[in-house]
């Protein structure tokens, strides 16, 4: 979705009507939307009482009666105070109102999108989620907490003003309404175009986000490689599209307002010139010409107002279309809807039954082709081969980040597919090849194993894979920031506090994806004795490249482009002479040199 033909490819809005998508998450707030309607209204009905007021004071200076006209500015300044009143209660309800729905709708996109498969952020990149979660909704909380009020209530004011128009001058109400049909017309022609291009430019604007969050996710390979000209180069290129777009976005939206205001006090002026020549002949007084001119002010400014908002609204249903097509997109892999649980105590016995399975993004080639594979509970099993073997995908395959297109994988028995993942995921422990450090302290990194271990455990386990000493050495120990991806740390360093999390977490299953490729020599045999004993008693499955690292495990299953070429121990497997006596010979050679 980064490269510019996929965001041309995407679908443009349909219409207003997806603001509908809306209604769940307003639902549960009905009263307070409620209300803020009936601020909105009580405002609306005070703004059209007001005019009656100014007519009865400016007919009141004909009057004599001085206690009468004090009385009709007592009434004017009652209704003012009610209208402000009334506007500020509409304010709070109907923001309040907007920020709640915006926060449930970023916590549902939130919990919606961190459940999702890899399969998902094969097909989008982690910045334009972003972009949708805080951009569009954005767009929707201006909407909600704003845009939505306030055409509600000009078009109360609209349909009220003309009903008080025809009540005060038939005539000139059916001079008014000869202009309406000629301000419609442009606003549905224009309000078209304008919603293609408000989806188009929130498409580039999540493009832009995805680029930048891609450029500086990965700042120091850019640097590494002087790539950071080219890197600008396509972050400009897509910023100037997103500019390019918004600007035909808002060139439109101009001339539409253009044209509905000229249209609106063209015929306003047209109206006060006959109304003028009215009162000169005695057909109406003053303060009903007063009167009519400021409902066809109301009128014309409710119109002019509406047809701004139609652009907001168009940009708003855009954001919402996106939205709810993010919570509404299908996961690949999916829990069942009635999930059998998981018998307690978990013994760890894992079968892989003629499995075949292809990667999303390259269905045409097999990462695993007809693949069995049976681990007894408590035994280490060792997945050896070249680059590209299959080794990994075994591993995300039992975590079940994806699901084989044959055949099924069990635990204890039991059909993975069977069980909610979260069921089975805690009790197992993964040591992942790129450890992930969280930016927050090491302690808290290495606690994320087990949240309600306690610091006397965390530094146990910290102790156990050969941490302990580099982590008091920082600035404050184990309370110390270690940065964005931890970046305070080197890559043994990071394995390390990996490899604390796992020992952290305790569990039956232990899953060591090149656990030790990070690790200078010293680290490397001081870790190794901790994963040897962290193994006992545990089914572990361990990838690794250096063979050294996994002699003693008790079965070595050899892969090779997708399939079990052979499996034993490694003396058994040195002496049939196959790919893995010429993988021992290559790496325990150059190991000599």
């Amino acid at each position: 979705m980064s490269d510019t033909s996929a965001i041309e490819d995407r679908p443009k809005s349909k219409r207003v009507g997806a603001l509908r998508g809306l209604v769940p998450f307003l639902w549960p707030y009905r009263g307070l939307a409620g209300l803020a309607g009936l601020a909105l209204i009580l405002t609306a009905v005070v703004s059209l009482v007001l005019p009656l007021a100014v007519r009865r004071v400016v007919d009141g200076f004909n009057t004599a009666q001085v206690a009468l006209l004090d009385k009709y500015f007592g009434a004017a300044l009652a209704i003012a105070a009610l209208l402000a009143v009334g506007t500020g209660l509409r304010y709070y309800f109907v923001t309040r109102l907007g920020e709640r729905v915006v926060a449930d709708i970023r916590r549902a996109l939130f919990d919606r999108v961190l459940g999702m498969s890899p399969a998902f952020f094969e097909r989008i990149l982690t910045g334009e989620v972003l972009s949708r979660i805080t951009t569009d909704t954005t767009l929707i909380l201006s909407v909600i907490g704003s845009s939505v009020s306030i055409a509600l209530r000009n078009l109360l004011i609209l349909l009220g003003g003309l009903v008080l128009l025809f009540l005060t001058s038939a005539k000139l109400t059916g001079l008014v309404l000869l202009v309406v049909p000629a301000i419609i017309v442009p606003i549905i022609v224009l309000g078209r175009k304008l919603r293609r291009l408000s989806r188009e430019n929130q498409d580039w604007i999540a493009a832009s986000s995805g680029s930048a969050s891609e450029a500086l996710s990965s700042v120091q390979t850019v640097q590494a490689f002087t790539h950071e000209a080219a890197t600008r180069g396509e972050f400009a290129e897509v910023t100037e599209k997103s500019f390019v777009s918004a600007k035909e976005r808002i060139k439109t939206r101009a001339v539409m307002t253009v044209i509905v205001i000229f249209l609106v006090f063209a015929g306003v002026v047209g109206v006060l010139w006959i109304g003028a020549r009215d009162v000169r002949g005695g057909a109406m007084s003053v303060g009903a010409l007063i009167q009519f001119v400021i409902y066809a002010v109301m009128v014309a400014g409710a119109v002019g107002a509406l047809s701004e908002i139609w652009g907001e609204l168009q940009r708003a249903a855009g954001a919402t279309e996106r939205l709810v097509e993010l919570l509404g997109t299908e996961d690949s892999v999916q829990d069942p809807l009635r999930p059998v649980a998981l018998p307690r105590p978990v013994r760890g016995e894992i079968a892989f039954e003629d499995v075949t399975f292809r990667y999303p993004a390259r269905p045409e080639a097999s990462a695993l082709n007809g693949v069995s594979l049976h681990v007894k509970p408590g035994e280490t099993v060792a997945l050896v081969g070249p680059s590209g073997a299959g080794k990994t995908t075994i591993l995300q395959l039992l975590m079940r980040f994806y699901d084989p297109q044959s055949g099924r994988i069990t635990l204890d028995g039991l059909a993975l597919t069977d069980l909610a993942r979260s069921d089975f995921r805690q009790f197992i422990a993964l040591v992942p090849q790129d450890p992930v450090i969280f930016a927050t302290s090491a302690r808290e990194n290495i606690r994320f194993g087990r949240l309600d271990a306690t610091d006397a455990e965390v530094e146990a386990a910290a102790m156990a894979a050969a941490a302990h000493d580099f982590l008091t050495a920082l600035p404050q120990g184990y309370d110390s920031y270690l940065g964005e991806r931890g970046v305070m740390l080197s890559g043994g360093q990071k394995q390390r506090v990996a490899i604390a999390r796992a020992i952290l977490r305790d569990a039956p299953i232990l899953l060591l994806d090149e656990a030790t490729s990070a690790l200078d020599a010293e680290s490397e045999r001081l870790v190794q004795a901790a994963v040897d004993k962290l193994a006992e008693g545990r089914t572990t499955l361990v990838v690794a490249h250096r063979l050294a690292t996994v002699k003693r495990a008790d079965r070595i299953v050899v892969f090779d482009q997708g399939r079990i070429v052979a499996q034993g121990t490694h003396d058994q497997l040195v002496a049939e002479d196959g790919l893995y006596a010429r993988l021992a010979r290559l790496q325990f050679t150059d190991g000599a040199h």
